[in-house]
């Protein structure tokens, strides 16, 4: 049977990239997509373990360094030709999953940004308005990978942003570049946990703000109007990948071993508890990607989990989400004919 479309997820072989892909590798009415499943390791023993238990559900598992500017456009390049030739269907949903973070140690990509702010934000969005012309133009999916991190006002926070000068990220008239080239929040600046984590939830931040900015370009285009961007915000994961650069106590007792306990509880009692597994996130992302809405379109829509949930002020600030897209266009150099998005400067 011809599959129904193609389905992207970034950063497939780490702990909810993993749980994503085997949702949609199992799920009735999911397996009939061909997935495009992408590792920063060609070895991926997490996902090629989860797939191999997947004998009907069609996929490839392809190296992308979204760090690499160069990687991203070789990538997209050579799956828009493999969808023009007809070898793969439109791609009806596009996962945004790979995440980077550090804590005590900061480091920045071959083209001079911060590592975070690379992988997080910038490579997925480079990634995203090269793919737009290889888009299901009818009922395409963007979801983007929230955090509360994005939030310096959220409780969980407050540790990292007591000192007021972190609690905006961009101040105005700041623009952009500190974040992007690292210069902001250093190991210098803070040698605890507390930096890395939040030049993290800066890159996370603009992920987010890329929602309203690109949904709003879509909606004015002829040819992508029906093409819907959309943030989750998968909770605190107890069983994630993401914190093994951090202490070996917090990642390996804490979260994989109290903090999953709780997470299971927390699942079982309360539909979008603070603590969460990756298995019900994942359920989450499917839904957001495939999801009906009754007679809505998700249009820039952002949820928790599986309930629809507001943005922090900073990114609902349509003033800087503007200032970004800018400043984003040039640290890529996006040029005419890249992309098929009409409004793209």
């Amino acid at each position: 049977m011809e599959p129904k479309g193609t389905v992207i997820v970034t950063g497939a072989n780490g702990g909810l990239g993993n749980a994503i892909v085997a949702k949609l590798a199992s799920t009735a009415g999911l397996a009939g997509y061909y997935g495009v499943y992408t590792v920063r390791s060609p070895a991926a023993p997490a996902v090629r373990a989860t797939l191999a238990s997947a004998p009907l559900h069609d996929y490839d598992i392809l190296p992308l360094d979204l760090t690499r500017l160069t990687d991203v456009r070789t990538f997209a390049a050579a799956l828009n030709a493999r969808v023009a030739a007809g070898e793969l269907p439109r791609i009806r949903a596009l996962i945004l999953n790979a995440a980077f973070q550090e804590y005590t140690t900061q480091t920045w990509t071959d083209d001079g940004f911060d590592t975070s702010f690379a992988a997080n934000y910038l490579g997925h969005w480079l990634l995203t308005l090269l793919l737009l012309q290889s888009m299901d133009p009818h009922e395409g999916r963007i979801v983007v990978l929230g955090s509360l991190s994005h939030d310096p006002s959220a409780p969980f926070n407050k540790m990292a942003f007591k000192d007021p000068k972190w609690r905006t990220f961009f101040p105005d008239g700041s623009g952009t570049v500190a974040i992007a080239k690292g210069t902001w929040s250093t190991t210098q600046d803070d040698p605890e946990w507390s930096g890395g984590l939040r030049r993290y939830a800066a890159s996370k931040l603009c992920q987010i703000m890329m929602i309203p900015a690109l949904q709003r370009r879509l909606s004015s285009s002829p040819l992508l109007k029906n093409i819907s961007i959309l943030g989750v915000d998968p909770g605190t994961l107890s069983n994630t990948t993401l914190l093994r650069r951090g202490p070996w106590f917090m990642h390996f007792f804490v979260f994989r071993f109290f903090m999953h306990l709780a997470a299971i509880i927390g699942d079982w009692l309360a539909e979008n508890s603070p603590l969460r597994t990756a298995g019900k996130s994942a359920g989450d992302v499917a839904r957001a990607a495939f999801g009906e809405f009754g007679e809505e379109r998700p249009d820039g829509w952002y949820f928790d989990g599986s309930k629809k949930a507001e943005m922090s002020a900073e990114a609902r600030d349509e003033q800087k989400q503007e200032m970004l897209w800018r400043e984003t266009v040039g640290y890529v150099r996006l040029e005419e004919g890249e992309t098929i998005l009409g409004d793209w400067k």
